[in-house]
C-alpha cells in the first residue's frame, strides 16, 4: 500500500492572490500546495528567464579555445556521447554544430555492453583512427584513468558533463561541469544536453539565439528524458524546445513524430515526449545500438525514415522483453512469496536482458512499494544488477555497504547498478538485508496529491486552466487530486474488459473515472462501494463537446486508516522474516477460527480477489491487514487457496475432504513464538 500525502492550500491566501493575477483559483491552490508562499513565488515559477552566460561555467573558455584550435587545424574531433536519450541528443547537438562549422568531426556512442562512459578499448580505437581531440557529452567526469590514457596516446580531452564529480578531476584541457565545486554557475541541474547546448552557444560567441533555434528541440527532448527538475533554466529550455518541436526542421525527429502520431498535432507536450518519444530513442541503447538513434537525428534523407522505423521496432522489442521478465519474476514470487517480506526485494535470474532490468526494477518497486534489486547472471559467471529505491533509502549507500562483494557499483539515492560474481549473489542478498536492518523502518512509497477536489474545482474552466502549469515533469509534476468519500454508481468494462470506467457520485456531482489497464475484477470495486481515489484531471473533447476526464492513479475503500494499515503490513513482514515481536502484537495478528471463516467465506463468495482490496474489505469488517494476510497464508498452506499474479491476488481452490488448519506452518509458527 502506498502512503497518500494530500496537500493543502490556504484558501484565504489563494483568494487574495486570485485578485492580483489571471490564474484560476485551482491553479493558485496547486502552486500554494507545492510550496509557493506568495504572488512573487508564483511569478518566479512561471519565469522563463534567459539562460546565463555560458562562459560562467568553469573551463568553458578553455573548452572553446581547444575546440576552435582543432577546427582551424582540421584535426579529427570525436564527440563521445552516451547510449541514453540525454547522451544521444547531446551528441547529435554538438556533432551537428561542429559539422556546420566545417570541423573534421566524428561521433562515438558506446554500446551498452561496453558500459557507461569512456573505456579503454574505445579510446584505443579512436586513437588508431587518428582522432586528436575527444569531447565528451553527458559523461567523463569520473574517467580519471581513461583521461590519463588519452593523454598518454597523444590526444587531447575536453569533458562536458552534468554528473557529480569525485574529489579528483580527470586530466583534461577543460572540464565543464556545473557540479564542480569551483564552478560559479548559479544553475546546477542542467542535463547533459543542456551543457552541450551551452558549449555550442559559447562556440558561437556566447549567443544562444542561433543554437536554440537550431537545437532547442533536441535539448528539450534530452532534458525531459533525463528527468532533471523542470525549473529554472530547464524550464526555459523545455518551454522553448517544445515550441520549436511542433515545427521542427530536424527531418529525423519529424519522421519519428509522424510514426508516433504526434506530427502536426497540439499533443506534443513534456508528457508525450516522456512517454512516447524518449522511450523510442532510449530503446536503441537498451535493446539495439544507440547509433540507430543518432543516425536518425542526423540524417536528412530516406535513412531518417528507416531509422525511425527501426526505433519503433526496437521499442516494441523492449516492451516485449520487459513483459517477459516481469512474467518470470511473478512466477518466482508466486513460488516463494517470502522474498516480499524483506525490506529490499532482491531477485536474481539468468539471461534477463540487461538493457531493460532497470525498467523492470522500477515496475517491481512501484508494485510492491519497496526498493528492488534485480540481478541477471551471464554464462561466464558474472552478473549485473539494476536497482530502484524509494526516497529515504539510499541504494548507493546500500551498495557501498556491500562493496566487498561487488566488482563494480554506481548510482544515487533512488537508482543504481552493480556487477557481482554469480557465486556471491546469495551473500549479497544477506548483506543487503543486513544494511536495511541498520537503517530501521523502510520509508513508505508515497503518492502525492496536490489537493482535495471539490465541486468548485470540477468545472471545465478550472480543469482546463491546469495547462497553464505546463510543462510537466520532474519537480513540476502533472497535478494530482484526491477524491475522498465517493459512491460508485456504475462499474463499466471497456475494450473487452481491458479497462474500467467508474461512474461516481461525489460532492453533489456525477463524474466518470477511467482506470486504464485495470479490468473490473482486478480493480475489485463494486456498485455501491464508498471509495477514495487519487486521480489526474483533464478536459477531453468528443463531438465538439468538452467534458472533465478523471484518470485513476490509486484507489481505496473509504474508511481505511493508512497509518494503521502500513504499520500492520510492516508487522506482518517482520513475522514472516522471523524477527522478534511483542506478544501483544502477535495476538493482534493471530486469527481465531471465526476470523478464518470470515475471510474464507468472503473469498468463496467472490472466487478471487486482489490481496490489497481483500485486506481493505476485511479491515472494514474489523480485521487488521496483518491478520487477513496471515489468514490467506494459512489457506494457501493447507491447499484451500493459491496466490497468483506475483502474490498480489488470491483465488479459492477445490480440495477433497477437510483441511487441517492447525497443521499450517504459519499456525505452528504462532505456537512457537508463544512458547519462546
Amino acid at each position: 500500500m502506498k502512503r497518500w500525502v494530500i496537500g493543502e492550500a490556504d484558501n484565504d491566501l489563494a483568494a487574495d492572490i486570485a485578485q492580483k493575477c489571471d490564474l484560476t483559483p485551482l491553479c493558485i491552490k496547486v502552486l500554494l500546495s507545492r510550496g509557493c508562499k506568495d504572488l512573487d513565488d508564483i511569478a518566479a515559477f512561471f519565469d522563463t528567464a534567459s539562460l546565463e552566460d555560458p562562459f560562467v561555467l568553469r573551463d568553458m573558455q578553455e573548452a572553446v579555445d581547444t575546440i576552435n584550435k582543432a577546427i582551424e587545424s582540421f584535426d579529427l574531433i570525436c564527440v563521445y556521447g552516451d547510449y541514453d536519450c540525454d547522451g544521444v541528443t547531446a551528441a547529435a547537438v554538438l556533432y551537428s554544430y561542429l559539422d556546420c562549422c566545417g570541423a573534421n568531426v566524428m561521433y562515438y556512442i558506446p554500446e551498452r555492453e561496453e558500459g557507461y562512459g569512456l573505456n579503454e578499448n574505445a579510446i584505443r580505437t579512436l586513437a588508431d583512427k587518428g582522432v586528436k581531440l575527444i569531447v565528451t557529452v553527458d559523461n567523463g567526469i569520473s574517467a580519471v584513468n581513461e583521461a590519463q590514457l588519452i593523454s598518454e596516446l597523444g590526444m587531447e580531452l575536453v569533458i562536458t558533463d552534468h554528473h557529480q564529480p569525485s574529489e579528483t578531476l580527470p586530466k583534461a584541457k577543460a572540464v565543464v561541469d556545473p557540479h564542480r565545486q569551483d564552478c560559479p554557475s548559479d544553475f546546477k541541474n542542467t542535463a547533459g544536453v543542456g551543457v552541450a547546448l551551452k558549449l555550442c552557444a559559447a562556440l558561437d560567441g556566447g549567443d544562444y539565439d542561433a543554437v536554440m533555434e537550431q537545437y532547442g528541440d533536441l535539448a528539450a527532448i534530452g532534458t525531459i528524458a533525463d528527468v532533471v527538475a523542470l525549473n529554472g533554466e530547464n524550464r526555459t529550455i523545455v518551454t522553448e524546445g517544445l515550441r520549436l518541436l511542433k515545427n521542427t526542421e530536424n527531418y529525423g525527429l519529424l519522421c519519428l513524430l509522424e510514426r508516433c502520431g504526434l506530427s502536426g498535432t497540439p499533443e506534443i507536450s513534456a508528457q508525450s515526449i516522456s512517454f512516447v518519444v524518449a522511450p523510442r530513442i532510449n530503446a536503441a541503447g537498451r535493446v539495439g545500438s544507440p547509433d540507430t538513434a543518432v543516425q536518425m537525428l542526423l540524417s536528412e534523407d530516406t535513412r531518417a525514415q528507416e531509422k525511425a522505423d527501426e526505433l519503433i521496432g526496437l521499442n516494441d522489442l523492449r516492451q516485449q522483453k520487459v513483459a517477459e521478465i516481469v512474467s518470470q519474476i511473478k512466477d518466482k514470487i508466486d513460488k516463494d512469496g517470502s522474498v516480499l517480506s524483506q525490506k529490499v526485494i532482491v531477485l536474481d535470474g539468468e539471461g534477463w536482458y540487461h538493457g531493460v532490468t532497470g525498467i523492470v526494477a522500477a515496475k517491481i518497486s512501484e508494485a510492491y512499494c519497496k526498493p528492488c534489486v534485480l540481478i541477471s547472471a551471464d554464462e561466464d559467471g558474472t552478473a549485473r544488477g539494476s536497482a530502484r529505491s524509494v526516497h529515504g533509502f539510499n541504494i548507493h549507500k546500500c551498495f557501498s555497504y556491500c562493496g566487498e562483494l561487488l566488482d563494480r557499483f554506481g548510482g544515487h539515492e533512488c537508482a543504481g547498478g552493480l556487477t557481482v560474481r554469480k557465486e556471491n549473489i546469495a551473500a549479497l542478498k544477506m548483506k543487503i538485508a543486513e544494511y536495511a536492518d541498520t537503517v530501521g523502518d523502510m520509508p513508505p512509497f508515497e503518492l502525492k496529491a496536490d489537493k482535495l477536489l471539490t465541486r468548485e474545482d470540477l468545472t471545465v474552466g478550472q480543469i482546463s486552466s491546469l495547462s497553464r502549469l505546463e510543462p510537466f515533469g520532474e519537480g513540476s509534476e502533472r497535478p494530482s487530486f484526491a477524491i475522498i468519500g465517493a459512491r460508485v454508481q456504475k462499474v463499466i468494462p471497456l475494450s473487452q474488459g481491458k479497462h474500467t470506467k467508474l461512474e461516481i457520485a461525489y460532492d453533489s456531482t456525477v463524474q466518470t473515472v477511467l482506470a486504464f489497464g485495470r479490468f473490473p475484477s482486478a480493480l475489485g470495486i463494486y456498485q455501491g462501494d464508498m471509495i477514495d481515489m487519487i486521480v489526474y484531471a483533464e478536459v477531453s473533447v468528443y463531438n465538439g463537446q468538452k467534458s472533465i476526464s478523471l484518470k485513476l492513479r490509486d484507489i481505496r475503500l473509504h474508511g481505511i486508516d493508512q497509518k494503521k494499515a502500513l504499520a500492520a503490513l510492516s508487522f506482518y513482514d517482520s513475522f514472516v522474516r522471523g524477527n522478534s515481536i511483542e506478544n501483544k502484537l502477535l495476538e493482534r495478528m493471530r486469527p481465531d477460527r471465526q476470523e478464518l471463516l470470515k475471510v474464507y467465506g468472503h473469498l468463496k463468495a467472490v472466487g478471487e480477489a486482489g490481496m490489497d482490496m481483500l485486506m481493505q474489505r476485511m479491515y472494514l469488517k474489523g480485521m487488521n491487514f496483518a491478520k487477513t494476510r496471515i489468514c490467506v497464508d494459512v489457506f494457501c498452506e493447507v491447499g484451500l487457496a493459491e496466490l497468483y499474479d506475483g502474490c498480489r491476488a488470491v483465488r479459492i481452490k477445490q480440495i477433497n475432504g477437510k483441511a487441517d488448519i492447525g497443521s499450517a506452518p504459519t499456525m505452528k509458527k504462532f505456537a512457537a513464538y508463544t512458547t519462546a
